[in-house]
C-alpha cells in the first residue's frame, strides 16, 4: 500500500514523496526536521517527550548532543509552517516536557492526490488505520537514516552560559575588549567549583552573539540552568561592565548590577561577577577560592589591551589571526615582564602555529617550550601553560610520560576549559590505544562546548581510530547539521568514505570541501570527473592514483593529502611501501604533528606489519596497538 499523505490547514505532508507541501508546492524542510514533523504529526495530539523525539528521528549510540539539534528542528518546523510559538497552530511546546502537535490532521489516500500544483486531496473513508500501520512501518525503517545519540550531563552539576557582552562604548572597534571579557568571565566562573558548576565554552557562548534569541530559547538549545548577560562601556580609560543573573526554569532575574573602574581594574570587576554569581546560584565555594577572588589585582592597561587583541586573534583560527596574537602577546609581556597569562597564551599559538599559521616546527616547538616554562615560572597554576607544554611535548617532542603528567595537571586546574580534555582525548589517549578512555574526555569537551564545530568534527576522527566507521559517518553527520559549511568536516567525510570503499560518496564530499574553500568551480567539476572516471574504469587503483596526482596541485583544502604524511597514506593505499616509507621519513624529519597517530592510523594497514613502521613507531615514542 502507498505510504500515506497527512492533510492539515493549508498543508500536505507526503512520505511517499518525502516532502511538505503548500498550496501543492514543495516547502523546502531539511532532512531530520522532516522527519520529526512526521513523526509530530503521526501522533497529533498527543504529548511526545524529548526523549521520545529524539529517540524515535535520531536513535541512540553516540554520545553527541541530540537535545540541540531537536530544538533547532523543531524551530525549523515553525519557520516553515510560519507558526507563531506564542499562539501555535501547529506546533505547541510543553514546558520542560516535550511537543504535541496541535492541529487537527486528515489521512488521505496517496493515490487520490493529484499530481497538478494546487490540487486539493480527499480523505479515505473506512481504511485510515490500514494507512496508519502503512505509515508506521516506512516511519521505523526512516528512523535509521540519520541518528545522533545523547550524552548525559552530570546530574549534580548547574550549568550556565556567558552570552557574549554587548558593547555599548558607540565604537565597534571596541567589540575585541567586549569579546575579551566576556572570555575572561567564562573563565573566572569556570574556576569557581568545577564539580557543581559547569560553564559553556566561549566557542558556543559566542554562536549567540548578535542572534536574537531570547534567554529561553538560548537555555534550551544549551541546556543550561543560569544564563549571565551583560555589557560593557568603555570611555577613554574608564570601562562599566553590567552583570544580569536570569534563572532559565521561570525566566526571574535574580541579579544585576553595574561596576566602574579604571581599565587596570578589570580583572577586579571580574572577579566581584563571579562573586555574585556564586551567591546567587548558593554555591559554597572554599576558602581559597575566596580569597583568591576577594585579592584586588589591577593589570598594566595598555598590556592587558594587548592581551585581549592578541585573544581576538587566536580565536580567529587563521594564518593571520595567529601572527597577530603573537604580535600582541609578545608586546603584552613587553610591557608587562611579569604578565604569566600572556605568557601562557603566547604558548598556545606557538604550539598550534605549526597547524594554523605555517610556520616551521623548528621555529615554533622553541618559543613555545620557553613561553610556557616562563609563565609557569610566574605562575604554576596556568592551566593553558600546560596545555601547550603538553601538546608540544607530546606532538613534537614526543615524551609521552612528561605530556601526560601535563595533560592531566592541566585538567586538574581547569576542568570546565573543553580543550583540556579535547586534547587529553585526541594527543593522547587516542594515540596511545585508549580509546574508551578518549571517548570519555571527547564527551567532556563537546558537553562544555555542545556548538564547536572544530570539537564535533574531531571526535569523527576519535571514532575512526576507535574503527567505529558507522559513529565516525553519524559524528561527521551532526556536525553537518551544526554547519554545512564546515570545509574540513567535508575533507574528512570524503576520506571516511574513500577508506570504507564508498568512492562515489568520498567524491562528492571531497568536492563539497573544495567549493568550500573556494576553488575554481570549474577546476572542481574537472577534478571530480577525473576520479570519478578513473575509479569506474581501474577500480579502487584508479581513485588512489588520482588522488596521487591532485595531491601535488597547487590548491587543495585542510587536511587533503598534500603533505608527506598524506602522501604516504595514498602510498600505502597504492602497495608501494617504498615511496610510502620515504614520505614517513620527510614527515618525521619535519616533526609533522599528526605522526603521533602512526599506531592507530587505519590508512597506514598496509604498512603495520613491516618492521620499517614498527621502528618509526617507536621512534615516535607509542607502542604500536
Amino acid at each position: 500500500m502507498p505510504a500515506p499523505v497527512f492533510k492539515f490547514g493549508p498543508f500536505e505532508l507526503s512520505r511517499q514523496n518525502f516532502e511538505l507541501r503548500r498550496g501543492g508546492q514543495p516547502i523546502k524542510l531539511d532532512h531530520t526536521p522532516l522527519e520529526l514533523l512526521f513523526f509530530l504529526v503521526e501522533k497529533a495530539g498527543t504529548l511526545v517527550t524529548r526523549e521520545e523525539a529524539v529517540e524515535r528521528v535520531w536513535g541512540q549510540g553516540v554520545f553527541i548532543e541530540a537535545e540541540s539539534s531537536l530544538y533547532t528542528a523543531v524551530r525549523k518546523i515553525r519557520r516553515a509552517l510560519d507558526d507563531d510559538t506564542g499562539e501555535p497552530q501547529y506546533v505547541q511546546t510543553v514546558s520542560r516536557k516535550g511537543y504535541r502537535f496541535v492541529a487537527k490532521v486528515e489521512v488521505i489516500d496517496p493515490t487520490s492526490v493529484a499530481t497538478q500544483s494546487g490540487s486539493m486531496a480527499t480523505p479515505v473513508r473506512g481504511s485510515a488505520w490500514w494507512v496508519w500501520a502503512a505509515a508506521l512501518a516506512v516511519l521505523a525503517v526512516a528512523a535509521g537514516v540519520a541518528w545522533v545519540g545523547k550524552y548525559h550531563r552530570e546530574s549534580s552539576r548547574v550549568m550556565l552560559v556567558v552570552l557574549p557582552l554587548q558593547n555599548f562604548s558607540g565604537d565597534p572597534q571596541q567589540e575585541y575588549l567586549a569579546d575579551g571579557i566576556t572570555e575572561e568571565i567564562i573563565t573566572e566562573l569556570g574556576s569557581l567549583d568545577p564539580k557543581h558548576l559547569g560553564v559553556i565554552a566561549r566557542t558556543s557562548a559566542m554562536q549567540y552573539k548578535h542572534a536574537n534569541k531570547d534567554v529561553a530559547q538560548v537555555s534550551r538549545e544549551l541546556g543550561v540552568g543560569y544564563v549571565l548577560e551583560g555589557s560593557i562601556r568603555r570611555s577613554g580609560n574608564s570601562i562599566r561592565v553590567t552583570g544580569q543573573l536570569i534563572r532559565s526554569s521561570d525566566q526571574t532575574h535574580l541579579w544585576a548590577q553595574s561596576y566602574d573602574g579604571d581599565l587596570g581594574d578589570v580583572l577586579k570587576l571580574e572577579s566581584n561577577i563571579a562573586l555574585e554569581v556564586a551567591g546567587q546560584i548558593r554555591m559554597a565555594l572554599s576558602e581559597e577560592t575566596h580569597e583568591r577572588l576577594k585579592v584586588t589585582v589591577r593589570v598594566n592597561p595598555e598590556a592587558h589591551d594587548a592581551y585581549l587583541r592578541g585573544l581576538q586573534g587566536w580565536n580567529q583560527r587563521s594564518p593571520q589571526g595567529f601572527h597577530e596574537a603573537i604580535a600582541e602577546f609578545t608586546h603584552a609581556t613587553e610591557l608587562a615582564p611579569d604578565y604569566a597569562a600572556a605568557f601562557a597564551q603566547l604558548s598556545r599559538v606557538y604550539s598550534l602555529s605549526p597547524i594554523f599559521a605555517d610556520i616551521p616546527a623548528n621555529e615554533a616547538v622553541p618559543k613555545a617550550l620557553d613561553a610556557a616554562n616562563r609563565a609557569l615560572s610566574l605562575d604554576g597554576t596556568l592551566a593553558d601553560a600546560h596545555s601547550a607544554l603538553a601538546f608540544t611535548r607530546v606532538h613534537y617532542l614526543h615524551d609521552w610520560t612528561a605530556a601526560e603528567k601535563e595533560f592531566r595537571r592541566d585538567i586538574e586546574l581547569e576542568p570546565n576549559n573543553p580543550y583540556g580534555h579535547f586534547f587529553y582525548s585526541n594527543s593522547y589517549l587516542s594515540p596511545a590505544g585508549r580509546h574508551e578512555e578518549a571517548i570519555t574526555e571527547m564527551k567532556k569537551a563537546i558537553e562544555l562546548d555542545p556548538l564547536s564545530t572544530r570539537i564535533q568534527s574531531f571526535a569523527g576522527r576519535m571514532y575512526i581510530w576507535a574503527r567505529r566507521y558507522n559513529d565516525a559517518l553519524a559524528q561527521f553527520e551532526r556536525v553537518n547539521q551544526l554547519d554545512p559549511n564546515f570545509s574540513l568536516n567535508h575533507e574528512r567525510m570524503a576520506q571516511l568514505y574513500a577508506l570504507i570503499g564508498k568512492y562515489d560518496e568520498a567524491i562528492a564530499e571531497d568536492g563539497k570541501a573544495r567549493m568550500l574553500v573556494h576553488e575554481n568551480p570549474n577546476s572542481v567539476q574537472a577534478k571530480m570527473d577525473r576520479l570519478r572516471r578513473t575509479w569506474a574504469e581501474h577500480g579502487a587503483r584508479g581513485y588512489w592514483q588520482t588522488e596521487l596526482e591532485l595531491a601535488h596541485d597547487e590548491q587543495n583544502p585542510p587536511e587533503a593529502y598534500d603533505t608527506p604524511l598524506g602522501l604516504a597514506m595514498i602510498y600505502s593505499h597504492l602497495g608501494d611501501k617504498e615511496k610510502a616509507f620515504s614520505n614517513l621519513e620527510a614527515a618525521y624529519a619535519e616533526r609533522d604533528e599528526e605522526l603521533t597517530n602512526l599506531a592507530i592510523e587505519p590508512q597506514f594497514d598496509f604498512l603495520r606489519s613491516d618492521s620499517r613502521f614498527k621502528d618509526l613507531v617507536a621512534r615516535v615514542g607509542i607502542r604500536d596497538r
